[in-house]
């Protein structure tokens, strides 16, 4: 079955509203696809993440790829179109790819930088961003604090599994995607399903924009997923809440659109990134 976001988007082109969208200007809950990117096909999207990652020392020099298939499921795209986005930066000079046993798709040792055009619109998309950033901050904060009152035992065992399991696993791939089911199991523990349905919605599109990063980042971000489980075991409403507060609200420096304000401080990792 060919996956719905390999080629152009299928809404095609959005219309930018006149004058365009005022900065920091909130985006409805139900909001689609973001403009900015809405454009772009999914080749581009992939392109663009990678490339940013790269330019932000994200993906560092000589690093290893993970599959394809980890990196699809990731950036919710198909396998074919990471495959041909990888060998597009391949021959830009951004990956290289290596034979052997240790081979594989790896960040050139050089990589070329900012030579993707697509970056742009990520780039651009900075007001956007925070919006939505400000919006899960607002809905994750009510989340935590209802899960806190109403979690069950079984709720609280899988998002213990979940921590578990974003420890072990190898690559930022696989973190992503235990990280998307861990904040919506948080938002299913509340037991108000309307919530939940709208975080989702918000996460989704937040989801669009995250890059690749360090697993060092990723899990000292997990330390936080652990000591939410331990507020809402302990139905402390404040520090669930709290906790929800930092672990979102750091995304304002930590996401991409923060990191390119400091692009040139190299020697800065980022933290809590999910």
């Amino acid at each position: 079955m060919p996956h719905p976001q390999d080629g152009p988007a299928p809404d095609g082109p959005a219309p930018q509203p006149a004058g365009g969208r005022p900065a920091g200007a909130a985006l409805p809950f139900n909001a689609p696809a973001l403009d900015g990117i809405r454009r772009l096909t999914a080749l581009d999207t992939v392109r663009a993440r990678i490339g940013l990652a790269v330019d932000l020392g994200l993906l560092a020099p000589g690093e290893k790829l993970p599959p394809t298939d980890r990196i699809a499921a990731a950036l919710d795209v198909g396998e074919i179109t990471v495959r041909r986005a990888l060998s597009t930066l391949c021959r830009d000079g951004v990956l290289e790819r290596r034979r052997g046993r240790n081979g594989g798709t790896r960040v050139a040792e050089r990589p070329a930088r900012g030579v993707v055009g697509a970056m742009d619109d990520y780039r651009a998309r900075d007001s956007e961003v925070h919006a939505l950033v400000d919006q899960r901050l607002v809905l994750e904060c009510g989340l935590a604090h209802l899960a806190a009152r109403n979690a069950d035992e079984a709720a609280l065992a899988h998002l213990e599994r979940l921590a578990d399991e974003m420890d072990q696993v190898p690559t930022w791939a696989e973190f992503h995607g235990c990280d998307e089911r861990f904040h919506l199991a948080v938002a299913a523990a509340t037991g108000v399903p309307a919530a939940a349905e709208a975080y989702r919605g918000v996460l989704q599109q937040l989801y669009r924009y995250y890059l690749p990063y360090p697993m060092d980042a990723l899990r000292e971000s997990n330390l936080e997923h652990r000591a939410l489980v331990d507020a809402l075991r302990a139905g402390d409403t404040a520090a669930a809440a709290d906790i929800a507060r930092r672990h979102v609200e750091v995304l304002h420096r930590t996401m991409f659109v923060g990191l390119l304000e400091t692009a040139g401080d190299r020697g800065t990792g980022p933290r809590g990134t999910a």
